[in-house]
């Protein structure tokens, strides 16, 4: 069993960066690969695959309502957009996009942050590079911010219900780290992403494109499938996690936890949290698994549907996304050591 899971993640962390084939259809490949693993671990019946079924309806819809209504009102919500940040410093404007969205993700949940951030920045007319990295560098932003409340995503609503604490616990415990993530995600945006050329086009930019009612269902329904993938994963990698990983110290976990640019962060939260660990502890798996989780595609709703959306590829993303957040979590275990 374990030899056929160690196969399965480093199919599912490699060949979407060297097979085409995969990249092009990486939704459906993270569904059947979710769905060996539960075989291979033994851990498949019929209430599983009900859970891993209902999970996606609501982040698909909301992305299948998400298309209609930017296929519908796509040239308005653009040219709003354009005003907006012509008002205002074009750096000033990506940091502000970066950092509100971060820090409302919370009440609006990711999903709707996601979407948001994907309107406004199919409306920018930036260069494919700097539309990467407004997007990778808002999605990390959106995913720190989002687990502070139990709305903004699963991770903090299992979190909060396993350590049986209240409502803003989260904020108490990693809300400075988290505060300060998103403010330097935001200067970071500032600094990387370039203002647009007064003459170019966005490579593959949405609003160069009107999608048809077909293809918004079709990528809904990917999405569907992707989220339904992650579910099998988290759920065929639970024996491992359980065995090997739960129980070891701080300091190790907060490393182990970088699994979490593949597999669903809320799964790993579920198996390694509890209300026996101290809080510095709790702090240090849930900044490993935060961070982390914007590194690759797989990592977060909001990579997932952004990246879906813009049609940004697993190594674009990749190629960004993983050194930020190395340096991020080097950064931060630092951190985390001199506080302990």
């Amino acid at each position: 069993m374990i030899l056929g899971l160690i196969i399965i993640f480093l199919f599912v962390l490699f060949l979407p960066f060297s097979v085409r084939a995969i990249e092009e259809n990486l939704e459906m490949f993270l569904f059947f690969m979710g769905l060996l693993a539960v075989f291979v671990s033994g851990v498949y019946s019929e209430a599983l695959f009900l859970k891993a079924a209902s999970d996606p309806i609501n982040i698909a819809f909301a992305v299948f309502i998400a298309g209609l209504f930017f296929k519908w009102f796509q040239n308005q919500l653009e040219n709003s957009i354009t005003k907006i940040s012509r008002m205002i410093p074009f750096r000033l404007f990506c940091a502000l996009v970066v950092i509100t969205l971060g820090l409302i993700s919370s009440v609006i949940t990711a999903i709707i942050a996601a979407l948001v951030l994907v309107l406004i920045t199919s409306s920018l007319q930036l260069e494919r590079t700097s539309q990467i990295k407004l997007v990778v560098l808002a999605c990390f932003s959106i995913g720190l911010g989002a687990s502070l409340t139990p709305i903004g995503e699963p991770l903090s609503t299992i979190a909060i219900s396993k350590l049986n604490e209240d409502f803003f616990f989260l904020v108490r415990l990693v809300g400075g780290e988290i505060f300060a993530a998103i403010l330097l995600f935001g200067i970071l945006a500032a600094l990387l992403v370039s203002p647009p050329k007064p003459q170019s086009k966005a490579t593959d930019g949405l609003h160069t494109q009107n999608e048809n009612y077909g293809e918004i269902f079709i990528r809904s329904l990917k999405i569907y499938f992707f989220v339904m993938g992650l579910t099998f994963l988290g759920a065929g990698f639970e024996p491992i996690i359980n065995k090997y990983i739960v129980g070891l110290d701080p300091s190790t976990l907060y490393w182990i936890n970088i699994l979490s640019a593949v597999l669903d962060n809320a799964t790993l939260a579920a198996a390694e949290i509890s209300p026996a660990m101290s809080h510095d502890t709790v702090q240090a798996i849930l900044l490993g698994l935060l961070i982390s989780g914007g590194m690759l595609v797989p990592g977060n709703i909001p990579n997932i549907i952004s990246a879906g959306k813009l049609q940004i590829s697993s190594k674009e993303w990749a190629k960004f996304g993983l050194p930020i957040g190395f340096v991020f979590m080097l950064g931060y275990f630092v951190v985390l050591m001199l506080i302990q």
